[in-house]
């Protein structure tokens, strides 16, 4: 199994905050290191998990002490009520044939 790096980010936030925290979360640039970056939406907008794939947990640990990394939080922070963060090591699971 091809090991990834894998950041999670589950955050709650505000109600009708989704399109200013959406010009919020989006970085200026992307993160050296950062192979893939997913988000995804509660039906009611008020949960986003962003799901971010890493070359190493270095290059993450990296881009998340960067000086970019704590403006854009900084910016984000007015629409979040909550915000919960974890690393993970893992692989594509093989799915068994229909």
């Amino acid at each position: 199994m091809e090991n990834h790096f894998v950041w999670v980010t589950a955050r709650r936030i505000k109600a009708g905050a989704l399109e200013e925290f959406e010009r919020a979360w989006r970085p200026d640039s992307t993160p050296d290191g950062m192979r893939r970056a997913f988000a995804f939406w509660s039906e009611d907008g008020q949960e986003i998990t962003g799901v971010s794939l890493w070359d190493t947990k270095q290059a993450c640990d990296a881009w998340r002490s960067s000086d970019a990394e704590k403006r854009r939080r900084e910016v984000m922070a007015p629409y979040v009520v909550e915000e919960r963060e974890s690393f993970y090591r893992g692989g594509e699971l093989t799915l068994p044939v229909r």
